[in-house]
């Protein structure tokens, strides 16, 4: 009875000391964001682990010996692990959360924010996964069985670690990929990409895959090696800011400076352009007609396709309305067919000349040809007859 008054003492005792320690971290809260966070997040893993030490502690103290108080010391045991495991990666996501927040990404220049956001999210994956692991070896080794192996197994570590690696190498090939991607700058969350012949975002960055969020809302899935072994276009490494084009072909009569004029039009009057870059050049000149590219420049990728389509929209609406001239055509060169005498029987009369265009007649060679490959002539045998 002692023992049971005791622990719910303790426990009491323990839960009326969080809540002391939360209100003051919620007073603390109302001028300092972490402190907020703080009380908001670590609220529910604190008492936690509070009031498990403090039953522990109990039972080992006012708790004489009874059937089974070895498996309730030793649960209580790993309850306490797991509870600070929790605490801990409750205040590492707090202070992760923290590092986020001072870093936008919805701002014009968020090439930095960009990095720092994709290297916390890379390191919390690692945090929570490091915390879990370590958490399950402690408690592993709170039994006495598990411990007396640990000898065995570290002896044979270097075996295990071979056939691991062999049996894992591309899980591990794509975490250190993963890894490598988050701190090289490679890419980073919400950068724009060209993969697969596809226009997207980078959505989200794990240890093992990376999302691409297509520029139509699909999906597509490819694993961090994939961005370490082969090539894409990465359109925002540098800059938030992204030059893009919009190609039109016209006929060669087109002047082309009047289109220079309403494409600077265009870009002026729409606030999708950054004021940066408006040019237009003719960059081809074949076939009877030359491509006009249009040069335009947007704060991010989606205001670009915005742009570059409202560009080539104007400009097709302009050139039909102002110089309707202006629109390709195909040229074409025809002259009257020769008339050719042609004898009674219908066949053309051959030239006078055009014995050097015979092989089997006309001439002495060519007669002697034709008598091989065709036969005697009957004329010339009758004569001689």
């Amino acid at each position: 009875m002692t023992a049971l008054l005791a622990v719910a003492g303790a426990a009491a005792v323990a839960i009326v000391f969080v809540e002391i320690v939360h209100w003051l971290m919620k007073r603390l809260g109302r001028r300092s964001p972490l402190a907020a966070d703080l009380a908001r997040t670590m609220h529910r893993p604190f008492q936690a682990t509070v009031v498990l030490v403090a039953v522990q502690q109990a039972v080992r103290i006012w708790a004489d010996e009874f059937p089974g108080r070895s498996g309730v010391v030793h649960a209580l045991v790993l309850l306490c692990i797991a509870a600070a495991a929790w605490l801990v990666g409750a205040t590492l996501l707090v202070l992760e959360d923290m590092a986020l927040a001072r870093w936008r990404t919805d701002v014009p220049d968020n090439l930095k924010s960009r990095r720092i956001k994709t290297q916390v999210v890379m390191l919390r994956r690692v945090t929570v996964a490091a915390i879990v692991v370590l958490t399950i070896g402690v408690m592993l080794m709170t039994f006495p069985d598990i411990r007396a192996l640990g000898a065995s197994v570290l002896a044979s570590a270097g075996v295990i670690s071979v056939v691991a690696a062999l049996a894992a190498q591309s899980t591990l090939g794509n975490v250190f990929a993963g890894l490598q991607l988050a701190f090289s700058d490679a890419i980073r969350v919400d950068d724009v990409v060209v993969v697969e012949q596809e226009w997207g975002r980078i959505e989200e960055i794990t240890l093992t895959y990376v999302v691409v969020q297509i520029w139509d809302d699909r999906r597509l899935i490819l694993p961090t090696s994939y961005f370490t072994t082969k090539p894409f276009q990465n359109w925002t490494r540098t800059s938030s800011a992204v030059l893009g084009t919009a190609e039109i072909d016209v006929d060669w009569a087109t002047p082309v400076e009047p289109v220079r004029s309403e494409l600077q039009r265009v870009c002026e009057e729409s606030d999708l352009w950054n004021g940066k870059v408006c040019v237009l050049q003719v960059t081809e000149a074949t076939d009877g007609r030359i491509r006009l590219r249009a040069l335009v420049s947007a704060d991010d990728a989606a205001a670009l396709w915005d742009l570059r389509c409202l560009v080539r929209e104007r400009l097709v609406a302009w050139i039909w309305q102002h110089q309707r001239t202006a629109v390709p055509r195909m040229r074409a060169e025809v002259e009257p067919a020769r008339a050719v005498p042609l004898q009674m029987d219908g066949h053309h009369r051959p030239d006078a000349d055009s014995g050097g265009a015979r092989v089997f007649s006309g001439g002495v060679d060519g007669d002697a040809r034709g008598a091989v490959f065709g036969g005697p002539d009957p004329v010339a045998s009758e004569r001689k007859d």
